[in-house]
């Protein structure tokens, strides 16, 4: 494939803004549709200047790759809306599946989309800034996607099988998010106990690395642990498929659900305050009566 004109981001929420952003530092021109989004998904893609069009029949149209960038309950949902409107454009764009999902699940989707299918897999933050974020690649049409410029993105083939790059991503997400799971879980055991104090003491003295900007990363993952619901059921499908047990994952998905009824999860990431402490952090989250 000659280097794509058009790539199609479905949808511009927090990550597929930033990496559709990144294209366009590059100098690809990007897409993507507002329909039936919400305003702080409109917000987001004024901010990386992507192009909005009408609908996901335009953004398939037009797009010569297409990048699928959403919670992973959605990711099959997506495909098929995107292989409904290719098919009735008569369009062939390259579906790039990008969404923390398992390996079996890319293959599923792969098996049902009249299109080429690539494997992906975001690990990191947004790119908002160089050098955070890595996308890795896997499937026979890998490569056409890695040409793509991508400013301050670091972009890794994995090798020809579907469900490569997945699996990287369930394997790097469950280390990630496991631990953040298992610190608000051992953090709100502590308060609970009134043993906060000690506990902190102790984890600095032995694992001082965890505890570093660990208020944050906690209030930021309960922002989003409606949807590491579905990312924590993946990585136990996945664990499962190489033989492993899968309750450990099914209760991780257990952890973020109960963390996504707190009043702190009505937040959006970029709202939560640099100042928070971990005190208001734990406050917010304490179970619910």
């Amino acid at each position: 494939m000659a280097r794509a004109r058009t790539v199609g981001v479905v949808s511009p929420g927090a990550m597929g803004s930033a990496v559709g952003h990144a294209l366009r530092e590059a100098g690809v021109r990007v897409v993507a549709t507002l329909d039936r989004r919400s305003e702080r998904t409109a917000g987001l893609a004024r901010r990386a200047e992507i192009e909005c069009l009408a609908d996901l029949a335009a953004v398939v149209r037009e797009a010569d790759v297409i990048l699928s960038i959403a919670p992973p309950a959605a990711a099959e949902t997506i495909a098929a809306d995107v292989g409904r409107a290719a098919k009735q454009a008569g369009a062939h764009p390259l579906f790039v599946e990008l969404n923390a999902i398992a390996p079996a699940s890319v293959r599923r989707i792969a098996a049902e989309l009249d299109l080429d299918v690539v494997d992906g897999a975001i690990s990191g933050p947004p790119p908002w800034q160089s050098g955070t974020t890595r996308i890795y690649l896997a499937g026979p049409r890998a490569g056409d996607v890695a040409t793509l410029p991508m400013a301050g993105v670091d972009v890794i083939v994995v090798g020809d099988e579907l469900g490569a790059a997945s699996a990287v991503k369930m394997s790097t997400a469950s280390v990630y998010k496991g631990t953040t799971a298992v610190l608000a879980q051992a953090l709100l055991t502590a308060q609970a106990n009134g043993v906060l104090e000690h506990v902190l003491s102790d984890l600095r003295e032995s694992l001082p690395e965890l505890l570093d900007g660990v208020e944050r990363s906690i209030a930021r993952a309960a922002t989003k642990a409606e949807r590491y619901v579905g990312e924590m059921l993946e990585i136990a499908a996945t664990q499962e498929a190489a033989g492993l047990p899968a309750g450990l994952f099914g209760g991780m998905a257990e952890v973020y659900a109960a963390l996504s009824l707190r009043p702190l999860a009505r937040q959006a990431p970029e709202d939560v305050p640099r100042d928070l402490s971990l005190e208001d952090v734990l406050s917010q989250l304490q179970p619910l009566e």
